[in-house]
């Protein structure tokens, strides 16, 4: 795994912990950590589709990369159900 993945994991950790500090409930606390590793990683995903296609200069092509990246965000986010 590369650098990225970690710090995700540790930020999905960081959650769980706030929503559910009580370690005893650890079902509930892996449950909810598990949500939001995946949830962080496709907001991630959606992160890099805005960076690719928040270009200053757009020309006829780059415009339509952009509608076409904005359509794959919304479509990622749909798929997997994540709001931000």
């Amino acid at each position: 795994m590369n650098e990225q993945i970690y710090k995700i994991a540790k930020q999905a950790d960081t959650l769980a912990r706030v929503i559910e500090p009580d370690l005893r409930e650890i079902v509930r606390y892996n449950r909810i950590r598990d949500e939001k590793f995946a949830e962080l990683i496709v907001l991630e995903c959606v992160k890099f589709c805005e960076h690719e296609s928040n270009d200053d200069e757009h020309d006829e092509y780059d415009m339509g990369m952009w509608v076409k990246a904005e359509s794959i965000k919304t479509a990622i986010k749909e798929h997997f159900g994540v709001e931000e």
